[in-house]
């Protein structure tokens, strides 16, 4: 293996992940599972343009999935290896700095999670079904890619499975054929999406209308029939959320919104691209995890459309999300945001204090610390700023990087031009130090 793919990481945080050399723009994955075996057969089609010229290019691509075939551009690879999760492929012809690198990897395998610091993440067998759960770096379990948050691109999404199930993805259904025992969804993700928040959920599900009919954005719930009414309850409030979010955060950024609920138990809800995806044991018909609704429909806004370039930068996703539970609480007749927020302090203070959430590292990049103190930022540049000033911030940040690659830095630079003063002790308070500041007095600051 050339050392070259690992000399200049593209995230330190997860410096086997990401390959240079090109941008990819679109995935067409054509996948067959069967649900009994846990057997995936598939084949990536994957449009990139080079960024220089290379003698090999690399993909992630877990060893639990074996490759049977290799095309670039059109033809057969000169060369290709697959080792330690990498899938490095030699063109038989030199391809020039801004040329087409179109790339075809036929591959099959029992897919099964990637171990980590995190613990296990992506593709993993449901009793009956399965699901993808890829953050951070679970995506190359189950697809050939450029597993990094910063390579985004369009997806088309075949998934064959066995008829009785429902197979969803991201993006429009805008194919669905059965023949015999199986069925074949084809779905359509045109805005860009990072690997990590690609998915397939698999199981004994019925898809549902959400909320009223001419809601400006479509939403639908994915639901093992026996769930169904403890959804409708506990989910009833899901399209005043929504309405509240587009009016704080700005625009729903994708085409449709779906929930599914798995027929297994969760440990925690998981994220993807214009889908949230929560256990049986979420569906508690006493709107227990009410808050994780609103976390899970925040981060259409804070992770999926604005998506971090680096994952140290993790509290741009988590500290919305979680600031996004405060908003809901303060607007649906719970606890106001300060009140959660001084609520959250006084916990964190109770904990040590030895996280810096600007750089938490890759061991800690998921501390709920990262989560709370995030929203805590957030809470005091709104103290600061106002509430009016401090939406408009929002909205216009949303606006802004709609469907891009964010950074800290990004944030920060346009947060300043809502102050009349310098932000920088603010940032260097919650963000850069480990000691945790006080919350500035929210007396005249806040409007209810």
């Amino acid at each position: 293996m050339p050392n070259k793919f690992y000399d200049k990481p593209i995230d330190e945080y997860l410096p086997q992940n990401g390959n240079r050399g090109y941008r990819v723009s679109r995935y067409e994955l054509t996948l067959v599972y069967k649900v009994a075996g846990n057997r995936l057969t598939g084949r990536a089609e994957i449009t990139a343009v080079t960024t220089e010229v290379r003698p090999r290019y690399a993909l992630d691509l877990s060893q639990s999935l074996s490759v049977s075939k290799v095309f670039v551009n059109g033809v057969k690879a000169a060369k290709y290896t697959h080792q330690r999760g990498k899938l490095v492929v030699t063109p038989q012809q030199r391809i020039p700095a801004g040329g087409v690198l179109a790339l075809v990897v036929q591959y099959g395998g029992a897919p099964k999670p990637v171990r980590g610091p995190w613990g296990e993440v992506g593709w993993e067998e449901l009793s009956e079904g399965s699901l993808v759960a890829s953050q951070p770096n679970g995506a190359a379990s189950w697809f050939p890619c450029d597993d990094h948050p910063s390579s985004k691109a369009s997806y088309r999404i075949s998934i064959t499975t066995d008829t009785p199930y429902y197979a969803l993805a991201n993006g429009a259904l805008v194919g669905k054929q059965t023949k015999a025992s199986q069925t074949t969804w084809t779905y359509d993700q045109p805005e860009p999406m990072s690997s990590y928040l690609a998915t397939i959920q698999i199981g004994p599900y019925r898809r549902y209308r959400v909320g009223p009919a001419h809601s400006r954005v479509p939403m639908h719930a994915v639901v093992p029939p026996r769930l169904r009414s403890a959804f409708e309850h506990d989910f009833a409030r899901q399209p005043k959320m929504m309405e509240l979010f587009v009016e704080r955060f700005g625009p729903y950024p994708f085409g449709a919104y779906t929930v599914a609920i798995t027929d297994d138990e969760l440990e925690i809800p998981i994220e993807a691209q214009g889908i949230s995806v929560f256990g049986a044991n979420h569906c508690d018909g006493r709107r227990g995890y009410e808050r994780l609704v609103a976390h899970e429909l925040a981060h259409q806004w804070f992770g999926n459309s604005l998506t971090i370039r680096q994952w140290r930068d993790i509290w741009l996703h988590e500290g919305f999300a979680c600031y996004a539970e405060w908003i809901w609480s303060e607007a649906s007749g719970g606890a106001s945001a300060d009140q959660q927020a001084r609520a959250a302090r006084g916990h964190l203070a109770r904990q040590p204090q030895d996280i810096a959430i600007g750089d938490p590292g890759p061991r800690r990049m998921f501390d709920d610390r990262v989560y709370k103190r995030g929203a805590l930022t957030l809470h005091a540049l709104r103290l600061h700023l106002g509430d009016t000033a401090f939406f408009d911030l929002v909205r216009e940040w949303t606006r802004r990087y709609r469907h891009a690659s964010v950074t800290t830095e990004d944030f920060t630079d346009l947060a300043g031009h809502y102050s009349m003063t310098s932000l920088r002790p603010l940032w260097d308070g919650w963000l850069r130090a480990r000691t945790l500041p006080q919350l500035p007095s929210a007396q005249g600051k806040l409007a209810h």
